[in-house]
């Protein structure tokens, strides 16, 4: 699509002008007393949109050039989000890809490319420090050690703007999850259940005054059961604790934090779903005995899987054991004013580990079909290799009644480490110029990042059932020979070497910055810079070539079957990795105060994400030094300008904001190739991605209604497949959207949640179409007594099919594709006690 820059002023104007006319009708927002205890707390209105994320003071945010938002726990508390990116599909500029469960989902800003899951050019952050250095490793992106839960006291965001200046490798945005600090006296305790889906969950949280000047915050959460997709047994279970103390001073405070976390959470990958039509008009549909809104392909007759380890080792892993996350963080911050200048540091070490079992499947059609893609002949005999109708032949025609069979990934990574450790140190003034004002900052940043993974993957073949009742095929050939080995057609990734990856990284990251700006009457300008240097040193190595190996412990080999090509992964081929990198960021923006009620703004802003681990496996790594051979795969650079207007009075807020940025990265990526097989690969591409975002809210006594509209338009402008050149990114919706009204009083609280977005491409190659969907949710919330809230909240209450990943590129001869949807239909009831 094309945003012009005079239509989408004078549809800015159109909206404030509405909204001006009710606004005037409106009450205003009251300056409410602070509350004093946790009932209260969540009770009070906070209309307060200064935030201190991505910037280098907070500030009212019509005195800004920046595009910022706050989520506060009662709109958390209110949503009840399944996770952190279900509850990121409400903060405008951000599109979250929340199909694969609690974490490892997908998120990106203001149409900037999203080759890869997790987030990469949007850095989440805990409590102001980054949880990951980059946060779209491949084998685990950031959110697979963050959780939001009680402890939030509100969920902070910056698009665009600062973020370049105020953070190492974000230049696109930052979300930060700020902890409650026991300004607030009291707790509560909250559990849940699903009442559709098989999951319970217990929150608490406490904090206080301890006398003294000290005061203190403790809250986690355990939560266990099946989740809300089918597996057939209880997928997850775990939890983290959070304790922060507080000692308050008269100049400043000093605090100390840890948290830990435990969670196993099960991975939604991609599943079979019926398609017809056209391309560009796809009808989707369930096949027979699977839903794609709420089973999976992992069943609780899936179990073993047998991988070859270091050196002819033989590695068994339980894939019920699904995915875990471990952290253990501790760490300070501190403030002080001395001498007219503001000091404040902050430092974290979190140790951060865990294991990644997902089930992912490759390809999926007609049973006869796949089992004669791998033999090469026809006629071939199929058997149950787990279940409880092992050892039985199956009927290619008519399985499960749909006659479809699934070649599958099981694929585990070891985190053997990914420890952090972040410090972040900065002085600021405010400098009188007699009319106006000077404020300055100046800091450094340093983080050093630990990357100590295995990854590995072995295929089988799987028939397609829901409810957890998925088993392992065998298939024999029309003359005996079996090309599998309990269901194992490949001991690595369908005979595509360099999957078994090994990673032994460590990057170090040093990053002066500093920052000025001036306000003199209604105007306000401001400028930053940062200048980052990295150090990245290790090893790293993977499988390039097969040998026999006797894989089920029979003492023999049978070279008819997988153990006649098992990949060798031996240590004593890995390659050094070692080489510098450095990049200046720079933003200056002008604001405008053209009312009381009204702001007008314009910025422009240079940033750039470090390459990371895409780089240890792509060609632009030269294995013989570990130096680059491409030094353009150091850091991937984003330029921006944007500007749009403020506008706040009474009960009505609407922000606007225009944007246009340029893009180019390295990246890796699975996709599928001209024959629907899915493949790992390196690209390198530019993009150019332009667009609006609209935030508003609107007050007016019991009722509210709070609205995001985010436009956005591109294309790849370069790339190493020159077959993509010219087409829009895929998964970009031309328009993302989100509505809550809401009715509240003393004893209820009521509202709906839609979410939406229009059409997409499901790959880069531009054929085969996404549908758009929406997502209604509902929620309710009574308080019958004091003190208690009873709550019932529905997610995707009209069950529908919302596609955010479909991993083909055009419709198959056989109609049936690999889609991701948001999970379907979830009703959760739960009792909140507070004291």
């Amino acid at each position: 699509m094309r945003v012009e820059n005079s239509a989408l002023f004078h549809t800015g104007v159109s909206v404030l002008a509405m909204l001006s006319a009710w606004g005037a009708t409106a009450a205003h927002a009251q300056e409410a007393a602070a509350p004093s205890t946790a009932w209260e707390a969540s009770r009070t209105i906070d209309d307060n949109a200064a935030i201190s994320t991505g910037v280098a003071k907070a500030r009212d945010p019509l005195n800004s050039a920046t595009s910022t938002s706050a989520l506060k726990e009662r709109d958390i508390s209110a949503l009840a989000p399944m996770s952190l990116a279900d509850l990121l599909r409400n903060v405008p500029g951000i599109r979250a890809e929340a199909g694969t469960g609690v974490a490892n989902n997908s998120y990106t800003v203001r149409g900037l490319p999203l080759v890869n899951a997790g987030a990469k050019y949007l850095q989440l952050q805990e409590d102001g420090l980054p949880v990951l250095e980059f946060g779209d490793f491949f084998v685990a992106p950031s959110d697979i050690f963050l959780r939001a839960d009680l402890n939030v006291a509100q969920i902070e965001s910056i698009r665009g703007g600062s973020s370049s200046t105020f953070a190492s490798n974000a230049p696109g945005g930052v979300v930060n999850l700020v902890s409650k600090t026991g300004e607030v006296e009291g707790g509560s305790v909250q559990a849940s259940a699903g009442i559709d889906y098989a999951t319970q969950r217990l929150d608490a949280e406490y904090g206080g005054q301890l006398g003294g000047g000290w005061r203190f915050h403790i809250g986690g959460f355990y939560r266990q059961g099946e989740g809300p997709r089918r597996t057939g047994y209880d997928a997850l279970q775990g939890g983290q604790v959070k304790l922060n103390v507080t000692r308050q001073f008269s100049n400043g405070y000093i605090r100390f934090n840890a948290k830990l976390l435990d969670d196993r959470f099960p991975y939604y990958y991609t599943y079979p779903v019926a398609v017809s039509g056209t391309n560009e008009k796809p009808s989707f549909r369930n096949v027979a005995n699977f839903d794609i809104n709420s089973d999976t392909a992992q069943s609780r007759y899936i179990t073993a899987r047998v991988a070859p380890g270091y050196n002819g080792a033989i590695a068994t892993t339980n894939m019920q054991d699904d995915m875990r996350a471990k952290s253990k963080a501790i760490g300070f911050e501190a403030q002080f004013t001395l001498g007219g200048w503001t000091l404040a540091e902050r430092f974290r070490y979190a140790d951060n580990s865990g294991v990644l079992n997902q089930v992912v499947p490759l390809s999926v059609a007609p049973a006869a079909d796949l089992a004669a893609l791998f033999t090469g002949q026809p006629g071939n005999v199929l058997t149950y290799a787990t279940g409880p109708a092992k050892g039985s032949t199956v009927n290619p025609a008519t399985v499960n009644g749909n006659g479809l069979l699934m070649a599958t990934g099981f694929y585990r990574a070891g985190i053997n480490s990914m420890r952090n450790v972040t410090n972040d140190f900065r002085a600021s003034r405010a400098w009188d110029l007699h009319g106006g004002t000077l404020t300055t900052t100046f800091g450094v940043y340093k983080a050093l990042q630990d990357l100590v993974t295995t990854e590995g993957m072995t295929s089988v073949f799987q028939d397609v059932a829901g409810h957890g009742k998925s088993a392992l095929v065998d298939v024999r050939r029309a003359d005996g020979t079996m090309i599998t080995q309990n269901g194992v057609v490949d001991y690595g990734f369908l005979g595509q070497p360099g999957v078994n990856r090994n990673a032994d990284m460590r990057y170090d990251v040093t990053a002066p910055y500093a920052s000025f700006n001036v306000q003199k009457g209604r105007f306000a300008l401001g400028g930053s810079l940062r200048y980052d240097m990295g150090r990245v040193r290790g090893s790293a190595f993977n499988d390039t070539t097969t040998r026999p190996q006797d894989m089920n412990g029979d003492g023999r080999i049978d070279l008819g079957g997988p153990e006649a090509t098992v990949p060798v992964i031996d240590p004593t081929t890995a390659w050094p990795v070692h080489y510098n990198y450095h990049y200046v960021s720079y933003s200056a923006g002008l604001n405008y105060r053209v009312a009381e009620t009204l702001s007008v703004f314009a910025r422009y802003s240079r940033g750039a994400r470090a390459g990371a681990d895409s780089v240890l496996f792509s060609p632009a790594l030269d294995r013989g030094t570990g130096g680059l051979i491409d030094r353009s795969a150091e850091y991937d650079p984003v330029r921006q300008v944007e500007g749009g207007f403020k506008y706040r009075s009474g009960g009505v807020i609407v922000n606007v904001t225009a944007f246009h940025a340029l893009t180019r990265e390295t990246n890796s990526q699975i996709y599928n190739d001209a024959n629907g097989n899915q493949v790992f690969g390196v690209v390198q591409r530019s993009y150019r991605t332009y667009g609006a975002e609209l935030e508003s809210r609107v007050r007016k006594g019991p009722f509210s209604v709070t609205g995001n509209l985010t436009l956005s338009g591109g294309k790849i402008t370069a790339a190493n497949d020159p077959a993509v050149v010219g087409k829009k990114p895929r998964h970009q919706a031309a328009a993302i959207y989100s509505l809550t009204p809401q009715f509240e009083n003393d004893l209820v609280t009521v509202g709906v949640n839609v979410v939406g977005q229009t059409s997409s491409y499901s790959q880069d190659v531009n054929q085969l179409k996404m549908p758009g969907f929406t997502t209604v949710g509902a929620f309710v919330q009574v308080r019958p007594i004091e003190r208690l809230s009873l709550a019932l909240n529905a997610s995707n209450l009209f069950n529908t099919m919302a596609f955010v990943d479909i991993g083909d590129a055009t419709i198959p001869s056989y109609g049936v594709v690999l889609g991701r949807t948001l999970p379907g239909r979830m009703v959760t009831a739960s009792a909140r006690v507070f004291f």
